[in-house]
């Protein structure tokens, strides 16, 4: 889901945590969204308007009252400006005056107009959100369809640690984008496999590949969104994500392989999209290899498991296979022999080296390969090469 041309209403509370609005904000314009901004009184005491206008590149709206001009109710003119309305940081307060129908000033009048979707980022004192007031205020609003993001664990502007702490923006930033992704991945269960594995030769020492992970992670960052339940089996990798998937860390190719034989079954898309290790070294050696000890030193491999064949061979009736071959030569011919050795339903082919595909950046050039159908793709940020490949599996694979 791209946030580019989209309209988001942001509500700036009275709380300490408005200061880091300010690079929600920032974000969300990087995104190439519009942005504006509704500060309540309070919130005007820690940040100034002055500061949220040029972050927003847009006017901030302070009061009920305030426009020049009779016709513009602006609390309808922006709800049918904004796609979106995100509370942040939303205090105590307004959430009380939002699950009881209180409309006392902008926000809140607002908040009662907007019939389109609403996030709410609760941060405050973890007393004051574990209330027993404050927690029923939030289910009333859950339950009238209204999204919670719930606030971190840690230490608080008081001084003391708990629940309540504003999260990590780029987190509310992937939220942004599930709501108002389409959700036709909805009820779906969708195991993705990313990253390299590494093949230990002793303690110290191990064959591996370039593989970044970032193209698994951001498949399922976009199954995610699309509203999938996501387990993510990931080699070592060195990124975050922010999106409320599983994560199953493992490193080599075996232990991945020991992972997709005992969950496969509870899935209906499987992606592998790892570059797991073709090879192992049949010996390991349990102790460091000295210096002294590599003249005439030769490493035997072995074979790996072969996880995308396991997967075909024991496929389940209605279940979606996806393979990723990482070629160097005659792309599609390759990715056909592998689709139907494998009994996958679709692979997806690149060339490692075209410049701005493969491994270790943040683009990709992909080509699908399925039985009766090849897309070629041109060079895309592998959060696009992920939409589309899950727009081929939901508008064909899913239909067939």
């Amino acid at each position: 889901m791209s946030l580019k041309d989209k309209n988001i209403l942001i509500g700036m509370c009275g709380g300490i945590a408005a200061y880091k609005v300010c690079e929600l904000i920032r974000l969300l314009v990087k995104c190439g969204s519009n942005v504006k901004v509704i500060m309540t009184k309070n919130a005007k005491k820690f940040i100034t308007p002055l500061t949220v206008q040029t972050l927003s590149q847009n006017r901030v709206y302070l009061d009920t009252f305030e426009s020049e001009h009779y016709y513009d109710i602006e609390h309808i003119s922006l709800t049918n400006w904004a796609d979106i309305m995100v509370v942040a940081p939303a205090t105590a307060n307004i959430i009380g005056k939002f699950a009881n129908g209180i409309a006392d000033d902008l926000l809140s009048t607002t908040f009662l107009a907007f019939n389109k979707p609403v996030l709410i980022v609760p941060a405050m004192n973890s007393n004051m959100f574990e209330n027993r007031i404050v927690q029923a205020n939030i289910q009333k609003l859950k339950q009238s369809g209204v999204a919670i993001l719930d606030p971190d664990a840690g230490f608080l502007a008081c001084g003391v640690y708990g629940k309540g702490r504003y999260p990590e923006n780029h987190r509310i930033v992937v939220e942004i984008e599930r709501i108002l992704e389409k959700k036709d991945l909805e009820g779906k269960n969708v195991l993705i496999t990313a990253g390299p594995t590494r093949e230990y030769l002793d303690p110290v020492r191990f064959i591996s590949n370039r593989s970044s992970g970032k193209m698994g992670f951001a498949l399922a960052e976009e199954a995610y969104k699309r509203g999938a339940k996501v387990t993510l089996i990931s080699g070592p990798v060195n990124i975050q994500t922010y999106a409320s998937i599983e994560i199953i860390n493992v490193e080599t190719a075996s232990q991945m392989y020991d992972v997709v034989k005992r969950i496969k079954d509870e899935h209906d898309i499987l992606i592998f999209s790892a570059a797991v290790a073709d090879f192992r070294p049949k010996d390991f050696k349990s102790t460091k290899i000295k210096k002294d000890q590599l003249e005439n030193f030769y490493i035997e491999l072995e074979k790996n498991p072969d996880i995308l064949r396991y997967a075909g061979e024991t496929k389940k009736n209605g279940q979606i296979i996806v393979g990723f071959s990482a070629e160097t030569e005659n792309i599609v011919e390759n990715s056909q022999k592998k689709l139907y050795e494998k009994n996958a339903d679709l692979i997806v082919a690149n060339n490692v080296l075209q410049e701005g595909a493969g491994f270790d950046v943040d683009t990709n050039i992909v080509t699908l390969v399925s039985k009766d159908k090849i897309i070629e793709l041109p060079k895309l940020s592998k959060k696009e090469v992920a939409s589309k490949i899950f727009d081929f599996i939901v508008d064909y694979l899913c239909k067939k």
